[in-house]
């Protein structure tokens, strides 16, 4: 498996015109983060997790010419507004695009991008083929994908653990059952916004505590904000298993 990290930033995660925080003035690229999104190419199995509001950008980046799937954690604007840039793997794959999502984010989409979802369709608009899931393993080909529940202030919110690999972000909260299955996870990826209590975000401390509580062997925080501080400086106070990820980070599992 190879995960690409697209980006690992918040909508106040990136640099802001007129702003003089650290962060925004920072010359280290680790510190410009794009919104939240990251890529898995598991053998020929090329499949997306979340459509920011960058993901074209995002995309073209990192060449990724293939796309067989997307999963959405939750129907926040950071999260999908980029699903109508879905068009171009539309053209050259000559195929819908599959997504995968809860009941809640499916009918969210279908009233965003009304268009996509029309009986009669303007042309060359997103073409997409939609697949509800539940709080169960379910399956795109042969690979096994298991749901992880929590919330994010009120609202419920998936991660997914494929393998030894495990994705959350915008939570701050799980159940101790949907906890346990993060555990020995070999790359664990969890949402770390900043060093102080937020009311829908795990913060750094927070986060901490989960990767070591369920033991994962290395673990990567994502969907940072400017509050958070410069990464070479947060990167000195994290444990020795632990990182902040960032934009461009590519990891072999």
């Amino acid at each position: 498996m190879k995960i690409t990290f697209l980006g690992t930033g918040t909508s106040t995660g990136i640099p802001t015109i007129g702003c003089s925080c650290p962060v925004c003035r920072s010359m280290d690229f680790r510190d410009v983060r794009l919104r939240s999104s990251v890529h898995l190419q598991i053998d020929d199995l090329s499949l997306l997790i979340d459509t920011s509001p960058d993901f074209r950008q995002q995309v073209l980046t990192h060449r990724i010419t293939k796309l067989d799937a997307i999963l959405f954690t939750h129907s926040h604007r950071d999260h999908t507004a980029g699903l109508d840039d879905v068009r171009p793997f539309n053209f050259f794959q000559q195929k819908d695009m599959p997504i995968y999502g809860s009941k809640a984010v499916l009918d969210n989409l279908r009233v965003v991008f009304s268009y996509a979802f029309a009986e009669k369709k303007y042309p060359g608009v997103p073409a997409l083929k939609t697949f509800k899931i539940e709080n169960k393993p379910f399956k795109i080909n042969n690979l096994e994908i298991t749901p992880i529940l929590g919330l994010h202030a009120q609202m419920p919110v998936f991660g997914f653990r494929i393998g030894d690999f495990s994705y959350v972000t915008d939570m701050n909260f799980m159940e101790e059952t949907e906890k346990a299955k993060l555990k020995n996870s070999k790359i664990l990826v969890l949402n770390a916004l900043r060093k102080e209590p937020h009311h829908s975000h795990f913060s750094l401390p927070e986060a901490i505590a989960i990767a070591q509580e369920v033991e994962a062997e290395q673990t990567y925080f994502t969907h940072i904000s400017h509050a958070m501080g410069l990464h070479k400086t947060i990167e000195n106070e994290l444990p020795q298993n632990i990182q902040l990820a960032y934009d461009g980070l590519q990891l072999l599992l």
